[in-house]
């Protein structure tokens, strides 16, 4: 029967005895440990912080008419061409409204859907923005801003200003920063826009909108969704968009499909939207994958090495308890007790110098005017990353210790008394 007690006694005075090999095979596991923790937190949250540039606003299904050619050509009706070689010029697209038709009931009965969280209208308009004598192309969305801060992070991206302005001022306007530079235009002031259909509209700046990306932030603009349908000069029932925002994003697929097939319209799912994007994000977390792997390995192997290295130190020792009548099976315990010492307190410390370098690296500010709404450089500090550390260090300190110790196991004291 193993007498733990004694078995930790040893191992504890071999570790103190030793405190410098202690001390250097602990922090193999606390840096090894304590790396990978800061370096995943980090590239996790870079790669967070780029999904959620891209993502932030988009919608899981996009609605809207698509004005496309008629995929019959009067042609083809006629059936005594049929077999004739025909040639037509200049085919024009079908001639198609940018409203969706009966669009307050599409969103009432997308609302009562039990995978939808929101579905929000918008109507888009191409105008021209005027001050003084400068004109620029660019686009004007409608929308329910107190909705858009809700269920698309609007307000993340309103640098000057707030969404309530916005909602609660008569002829207002979110201007895109880019716009508002080139303008020298400040909140408070008034610029004139114009649509495609003609006329002039004052409106009152209430804020500045940056998303991060200049060529959208030179020309698009945000105005409540009732003054868009005054300046186009449309009723209150005018919507080109809808944005639907769905609980599981994994259902976007199925749905956009159902509600193409159902209402006619275009239906358009985010993986379908942002492919090339969604493509870059599964390289990112791939590399993040690999390097942390590649890391713990490297110090699984460092582990080793020290642990080994101390091991065969301790041969006059092993000799020693031997002769006294510990078993082979006792000598293997005491250095596997050791190892497991070792790796715990190094493990410990790990998970603590990874949280404090992960939690410095947060403060650290970051500034840049690409993105606005980040402040310090990105972390993503998850439990599972303490526990992936730990049980990683607990694991090869149990290798490190075990391989060593089966040879240790089976030396002969004699030989090493004899050598002495």
């Amino acid at each position: 029967m193993v007498n733990w007690s004694i078995i930790l006694n040893i191992a504890k005075t071999h570790l103190l005895t030793k405190i410098k090999q202690t001390s250097i095979a602990a922090l193999g596991v606390t840096f090894g440990i304590g790396s990978y923790i800061t370096l995943v937190s980090f590239m996790t949250g870079l790669n967070t912080m780029l999904d959620d540039l891209i993502l932030n606003q988009t919608p899981h299904i996009h609605i809207y008419n698509k004005i496309e050619p008629s995929e019959t050509q009067p042609i083809s009706l006629y059936d005594k061409l049929k077999d004739n070689f025909t040639i037509v010029h200049s085919i024009k697209p079908k001639l198609s409204q940018k409203k969706i038709h009966n669009g307050l009931p599409i969103i009432k009965y997308l609302e009562q859907n039990k995978e939808v969280k929101g579905a929000l209208p918008q109507v888009k308009t191409q105008i021209f923005y005027m001050a003084g004598s400068i004109e620029l192309a660019g686009n004007l969305t409608g929308i329910n801003p107190l909705d858009e801060v809700e269920f698309f992070n609007l307000g993340d991206y309103i640098v000057d200003g707030s969404a309530e302005a916005l909602q609660n001022t008569d002829n207002s306007i979110l201007l895109g920063i880019e716009i508002a530079k080139k303008m020298a235009l400040k909140v408070g002031d008034r610029i004139q826009v114009s649509p495609i259909n003609g006329g002039v509209f004052p409106l009152k700046i209430v804020g500045f909108y940056q998303s991060g990306i200049s060529e959208l932030d030179a020309v698009q603009s945000f105005s409540n969704i009732k003054t868009v349908q005054r300046i186009l000069g449309e009723a209150n029932n005018y919507i080109t968009d809808v944005n639907v925002k769905l609980y599981d994003i994994e259902n976007a697929m199925t749905l956009a499909q159902d509600i193409q097939q159902q209402f006619n319209l275009k239906a358009v799912d985010i993986k379908t939207a942002n492919a090339q994007f969604e493509t870059g994000t599964d390289i990112r977390n791939l590399i993040t994958y690999a390097v942390s792997v590649t890391l713990l390995i490297v110090a699984g192997f460092g582990i080793y090495n020290i642990l080994n290295m101390l091991i065969y130190e301790k041969m006059n020792d092993i000799a020693i308890l031997k002769a006294i009548g510990f078993s082979g099976k006792d000598v293997q315990l005491i250095f596997m007790s050791q190892a497991m010492i070792i790796g715990f307190v190094g493990g410990v410390l790990g998970l603590l110098i990874g949280y404090g370098l992960s939690s410095l690296i947060a403060t650290i500010p970051f500034e840049t005017e690409a993105m606005p709404t980040v402040e310090t450089y990105p972390i993503d500090i998850q439990p599972s990353f303490f526990i992936i550390g730990f049980t990683f260090a607990m694991l090869s300190t149990f290798l490190a210790g075990y391989l060593p110790s089966r040879k240790a196991k089976k030396i002969d004291p004699v030989t090493i008394i004899r050598g002495l």
